[in-house]
C-alpha cells in the first residue's frame, strides 16, 4: 500500500520526497521497485473484463500506467498537493497533452508572449492546424489577458518565470481573469520547481513540469508529469495518452524517484549560488544587464517576494558586443559547460537566440527581450566561488 495519503498533509515537503508515494513488495525492498513490464496478468477472463470496466482496481498496460509510474506520480502529488498526476515521456509531451486534452475546432486559447520556442511551436503552428484560435498577450499586463479573453476561450497558458527572461506573471490575477469564462489555467512550472512557487495555490487549475531538468537533476532522462484534479486527470487527459502513448517508462520513473530524494537539497544550493553569482554578474564590468528574480532591480522583484520562496536557480545576463561576444565568453569558460538544458548538478550556459529560441524571428525575440548578447546560465552544485571565478576569467577575456 503507498504511504502517500497518510503522510503528505502531515509532513514536509523534504521528507515527502524521500518518502511519499513509496509502494513496497511482499519482499520488503528499502529502494523503490522497478517493474519493468509492459503488461500484467490476470487469474481470469472475467478479471481481465472487470478490470478493463473499471471495476476492479489495478494496472492494465504500461501505456495506462504501472507501478513504478504510479510512485513517481504519487510522490510528486503529495509535493505538489494535487488530487492526481500522470506522468509522461518528456517536458514537451506533459505541455503538448494538457493543451490537446482540452480542445478541439473553434476554441480559443490565451497565453503569455514569453515561452520556451517549442512551446511556441505547438501554440502557433499545431493547435492552428486544428481550427484552435491561439492570442499571445503581454503576460505581465493583467489588462492584456483582459481584452484578449473571449467567451469561447477554453484553456490560457504560461510560465512563470519565463524562459529565457525569468519574466514573472502573477498567477492569482490571471486565474481570477480567465476563471471568469470557465477556462482552465495551465502553469508550466519548470524554472521555479515545485519547492519555489505552488501555482495551484495561487488559483491554477493545471500544473506541469519537465521532469528532465531539476526533479531528475543529474542530466539522465527525459519526463514530464502534468498535475491537477481527479476529475481532469483522470477524465480528458487519461484518455488523451491512453490513445496517444506519450507515456513514462518505468526505468525512467524509477530515476525520477531517485532524483526527488534530494531535490530539496539541490534546489536549496542551486538557488543560493544563483542568488551569489547574480550579485557578482550584477558588479561586472563587462556585464550590461542581470535578470533575477531575488534581486530589487529585477522587472517583477515585489510580485517574486509574493508568489515564490526564492529567485531560484537560473539567471540570465547580457554583455555588450552581440553574439561574437556573447560566443567567447562562453568559449571562454572552463568549468561551466554549453549545454540547452537546465536544472542540472551540473552548470549550464546557454545562449537562447542561437538554440533554445533560434526557430523565432529576429523581431519576435527582441520583443520578448531576448537580444544577441543575452545568455542563460542554470547554477549546478558546484562551490559558487569556483563558478565566480569561470565567470570572471571568461568575461575579463572578451
Amino acid at each position: 500500500m503507498t504511504n502517500t495519503e497518510k503522510t503528505a498533509r502531515r509532513l514536509s515537503p523534504r521528507t515527502n520526497l524521500v518518502h511519499a508515494g513509496t509502494w513496497r513488495s511482499s519482499h520488503g525492498e528499502m529502494s523503490e521497485a522497478l517493474f519493468l513490464t509492459q503488461g500484467f496478468v490476470y487469474d481470469t477472463a472475467a478479471a481481465a473484463e472487470a478490470r478493463f470496466l473499471g471495476e476492479d482496481e489495478g494496472f492494465i498496460y504500461a501505456r495506462y500506467g504501472n507501478p513504478t509510474v504510479r510512485m513517481f506520480e504519487e510522490r510528486m502529488m503529495a509535493l505538489e498537493g494535487a488530487e492526481d498526476a500522470f506522468a509522461t515521456a518528456s517536458g514537451m509531451a506533459a505541455v503538448n497533452a494538457a493543451l490537446f486534452c482540452q480542445l478541439k475546432a473553434g476554441d480559443h486559447v490565451l497565453a503569455a508572449k514569453a515561452l520556451f520556442g517549442s512551446c511556441l511551436y505547438i501554440l502557433e503552428t499545431l493547435l492552428p492546424r486544428f481550427g484552435v484560435e491561439v492570442t499571445l498577450v503581454e503576460g505581465t499586463d493583467p489588462d492584456a489577458w483582459r481584452a484578449a479573453l473571449r467567451p469561447e476561450t477554453k484553456v490560457a497558458f504560461l510560465e512563470s518565470p519565463s524562459n529565457p527572461t525569468l519574466e514573472l506573471i502573477d498567477i492569482a490575477e490571471v486565474a481570477e481573469i480567465v476563471h471568469s469564462v470557465g477556462a482552465k489555467l495551465v502553469i508550466d512550472n519548470v524554472f521555479a520547481t515545485p519547492l519555489f512557487q505552488r501555482p495551484l495555490e495561487l488559483g491554477a487549475d493545471v500544473v506541469l513540469y519537465s521532469a528532465t531538468k531539476h526533479i531528475d537533476g543529474q542530466g539522465r532522462c527525459l519526463g514530464g508529469i502534468v498535475l491537477g484534479t481527479e476529475e481532469f486527470i483522470r477524465g480528458p487527459f487519461e484518455s488523451y495518452m491512453r490513445h496517444t502513448g506519450g507515456a513514462m517508462s518505468p526505468f525512467n520513473a524509477w530515476v525520477m524517484l531517485k532524483g526527488l530524494e534530494t531535490l530539496d537539497l539541490r534546489c536549496r544550493a542551486q538557488a543560493d549560488t544563483a542568488a551569489h553569482l547574480a550579485e557578482m554578474l550584477a558588479a561586472h564590468p563587462r556585464v550590461s544587464r542581470v535578470l533575477y528574480p531575488g534581486r530589487a532591480d529585477h522587472p517583477q522583484h515585489e510580485l517574486a517576494r509574493r508568489q515564490m520562496s526564492s529567485g531560484g536557480t537560473m539567471v540570465a545576463f547580457e554583455i555588450e558586443g552581440g553574439q561574437e561576444a556573447a560566443f567567447r565568453v562562453q568559449d571562454a569558460l572552463e568549468i561551466i559547460k554549453i549545454s540547452n538544458n537546465l536544472g542540472d548538478a551540473k552548470s549550464i550556459i546557454t545562449h537562447p537566440s542561437t538554440t533554445t529560441h533560434q526557430r523565432l524571428s529576429e523581431e519576435q525575440r527582441l520583443e520578448l527581450g531576448i537580444s544577441r548578447g543575452l545568455i542563460r546560465l542554470s547554477c549546478g552544485l558546484e562551490a559558487p566561488e569556483d563558478l565566480a571565478a569561470d565567470l570572471d576569467q571568461a568575461l575579463r577575456r572578451n
